[in-house]
């Protein structure tokens, strides 16, 4: 008799075009309630974890110069950093899923960020472009991690910084345990009440799971031809905000 058949479970993050089709979809089908969900969902230490980020991406050499923000999504990092009292120049905030930057452009008013709907992987900017460079919860998205290094390196310009916001696993035993419980159990429920998506919720902890830990990620940094890198763990290490410079 033959076995049956098992049905691939969905929010498993997927490899190659397929994970991008996968992300693609999850962010375009959650886009109406990501900003509520986001705020919510991290109570709302997320917005805190930001100005974190931008803190470190010494915007200050260059406040009039164009910067980029990659999987943008709904603008939130490019707009910490364009809300800078002293910031004189540009944002330009490139997501691949058109629906996330439309959910977000009524945020835009008056405000120095320009959105373009582009792949991280594939980066529709000429070499040297950019002063600096961030993206927020994003990088563990990429079907190619390191190739997505190496086009944030290609577009920055020599000695323009890069900083990445990501998700991390707490270091601390007790905190790892009470993290896991949330992410896994607690996280996912709400996630689907309020999203009203499946498994989009699901996906997100197995993405930060299989994700190279901080250390790992600031020695690809290095490999990929980042300088002066480094990472500080965020909220007991449930994030963390690294950065390098291009050489």
């Amino acid at each position: 008799m033959a076995s049956p058949q098992v049905k691939p479970d969905p929010a498993a993050p997927l490899s190659g075009r397929e994970r991008e089709r996968q992300v693609q979809r999850i962010f375009s089908e959650i886009a109406p309630r990501y900003d509520l969900l986001n705020h919510v969902l991290s109570m709302n230490v997320d917005r805190r974890w930001r100005r974190r980020a931008v803190d470190r991406l010494a915007w200050e050499r260059t406040p009039d110069g164009t910067f980029l923000d990659a999987c943008s999504g709904t603008f939130d990092l490019a707009l910490e950093l364009a809300g800078r009292p002293s910031f004189r120049g540009r944002v330009v905030a490139a997501d691949f899923a058109e629906a996330m930057l439309m959910t977000g452009a009524a945020k835009l008013a008056g405000r120095p960020v320009r959105p373009v709907c582009g792949d991280t992987l594939r980066l529709p900017f000429a070499d040297g472009t950019f002063h600096g460079a961030t993206v927020g919860f994003g990088v563990r998205n990429l079907a190619a991690l390191a190739q997505g290094l190496q086009e944030f390196r290609r577009v920055l310009r020599p000695g323009a910084r890069l900083v990445i916001l990501e998700f991390t696993t707490p270091p601390n035993p007790l905190v790892r345990a009470g993290y896991h419980f949330y992410f896994h159990r607690v996280l996912p429920v709400v996630g689907r009440v309020v999203s009203g998506h499946p498994w989009a919720y699901t996906y997100l902890p197995q993405s930060v799971r299989e994700f190279p830990g901080p250390q790992a990620l600031e020695a690809l940094m290095a490999s990929t031809g980042f300088v002066e890198t480094g990472h500080h763990l965020l909220t007991l290490g449930i994030a963390a905000v690294h950065w390098g410079v291009k050489a």
